[in-house]
């Protein structure tokens, strides 16, 4: 959402809408009821839990629409972005549709299209009778809260370090340098499955665990950068007007590096989906009885040899690839965009 263009004859509304300041206002009113409802959800009384998300469905529109109009120079960028925001609508949406309960089993084995016990199937039901449809919406909602959470997290802290590795250089470049080699040198796979195996499966030690596998990579990228405008003239002004050194970290070299961080970032969402249903599958990630895609597609893996069942598995593995998609298009037109400028 940082990459903003003016629009020539836009109204002013959208005009406002596009500033910085707004566009992080709306993506806190969209997110944090959302990770709210999604984290701690169990904790909050029945009627703020009803109403929590409401303010989050037209923040949510308002920012898909934000972005569809200052990246519309890239289609790739514009259907990449629809694809993410029809899932983000989707999960701060799910409570208000007109959906069954996702965990309540009704007729199992029923193929899409029929109707069982007074319930309509539109794509089936699982092999315990629970509406597919149902469990695919709201399965949205903790793959999206979990992995932006894990992969967000992981950004501060490796940016952090890149920052301190490049600006201060010295003792604390080596120090840094070594233990994010260290850890680098783990396939990312393996060292998911050590701190969950360890841990144990949760969401919150999912984070950890992106955190580990994601921040030394990151680190990387934000140190290179680090490197290359830390010689540039303003730095040199900042340094030269006193100014302390966290200051010239976060204010003038953060927002400068701003955009290829912003690309990797989309790419690494993809990633951590990947990893957060993989996981899910090995019994490592979310666990149940809740919906989440990888859930689905672990408890499908049984009967879906069968062609006939096989909807079970296809679904949830769609609803995954549209999202890893979406993140990748979106990296690919803002790298698009950058090129172009």
């Amino acid at each position: 959402m940082a990459v903003t263009t003016q629009v020539p004859g836009s109204s002013s509304l959208l005009e406002r809408l596009q500033r910085p300041r707004v566009i992080i206002a709306l993506m806190l009113v969209m997110w944090l009821p959302l990770m709210t409802y999604v984290m701690f959800g169990n904790y909050l009384g029945q009627q703020l839990k009803d109403l929590i998300l409401l303010p989050a469905i037209p923040a949510t529109f308002l920012l898909w629409l934000v972005a569809v109009i200052s990246w519309r120079e890239s289609w790739v960028a514009v259907l990449g972005v629809t694809l993410v925001f029809f899932w983000l609508l989707v999960a701060v949406s799910a409570p208000y549709l007109p959906l069954i309960d996702p965990n309540k089993p009704i007729a199992p084995f029923t193929v899409p299209g029929l109707e069982r016990k007074g319930h309509y199937f539109i794509l089936g039901a699982d092999l315990k009778g629970r509406d597919m449809l149902s469990r695919t919406l709201w399965g949205c909602q903790r793959v999206l809260v979990w992995g932006v959470t894990a992969t967000l997290v992981a950004y501060i802290i490796g940016s952090m370090l890149g920052l301190l590795a490049g600006y201060l250089a010295g003792w604390w470049d080596e120090v840094i340098s070594f233990i994010s080699n260290v850890l680098l040198s783990f396939p990312v796979m393996v060292l998911y499955i050590l701190i969950l195996n360890y841990l144990g499966p949760s969401g919150f030690n999912i984070v950890i665990a992106v955190t580990f596998a994601s921040a030394p990579a990151i680190m990387r990228i934000v140190r290179g950068l680090t490197l290359d405008m830390k010689s540039r003239d303003y730095i040199f002004a900042a340094q030269t007007r006193g100014e302390h050194p966290l200051w010239i970290m976060l204010v003038e070299l953060l927002p400068n590096a701003r955009g290829p961080i912003i690309v990797d970032a989309c790419l690494r969402l993809g990633y951590t989906t990947v990893a957060i249903t993989t996981l899910t599958f090995l019994g490592l990630g979310l666990p149940p009885p809740d919906p989440d895609w990888g859930l689905m597609i672990k408890e499908a893996a049984k009967v879906a040899m069968l062609w006939k069942f096989s909807y079970m598995l296809l679904i949830p593995a769609l609803a995954v690839s549209s999202l890893i998609l979406g993140f990748n298009l979106m990296a690919d037109g803002l790298r698009e965009m950058s090129l172009k400028d």
